[in-house]
């Protein structure tokens, strides 16, 4: 299956999320375009795996962009979404715009996963929202956790398919 991955990504935390489902992706078989979200089309592929970094419990604008650019595909096409945000605060979980955007799209999946802080990467904004919430500092990101979602993407593409 032919299958794009994007990710909206500010500090590269969710770029890199987005890295390890489309090497798990591509050890399973599959033909997998891992594009910037800002020029990726939905042309030619099988099925979209969908990201963004969560900051201030919404998501970032390229993927709210990419989401309404390509609703229609999306809401064809077998699709995931995933969200990363900062573990232990209620920013884990996009809402409003994105809870609309994902039930336009009505993913097969969708998961949340923690993030990285890293604050030497933070402008003052970021620092003081991540001081203020009293976010864990440190790379959080369960990377046994990412790969089980790409499994888990594999086996319902597969369930997905073998319905349709």
């Amino acid at each position: 299956m032919k299958i794009l991955v994007v990710a909206a990504s500010k500090h590269s935390a969710t770029a890199e999320i987005a890295d390890a489902i489309a090497a798990e992706l591509e050890s399973l078989g599959h033909a997998v375009r891992r594009e910037p979200i800002e020029s990726a089309t939905t042309d030619g592929v099988d099925a979209v795996v969908l990201g963004s970094a969560v900051y201030m419990s919404r998501w970032m604008g390229q993927a709210r962009d990419f989401g309404e650019r390509h609703a229609t595909a999306l809401a064809t096409l077998p699709t995931w979404v995933f969200s990363v945000g900062l573990a232990g605060t209620e920013a884990d979980e996009p809402r409003t715009v994105e809870e609309r955007l994902v039930r336009s799209i009505d993913p097969i999946g969708t998961e949340t996963f923690s993030g990285r802080i890293d604050p030497a990467l933070l402008n003052l904004r970021e620092r003081s929202v991540t001081r203020m919430v009293k976010a864990p500092r440190g790379d959080l990101r369960d990377w046994a956790a990412v790969r089980a979602f790409a499994r888990r993407i594999d086996a319902e593409l597969a369930e997905h398919l073998g319905a349709g």
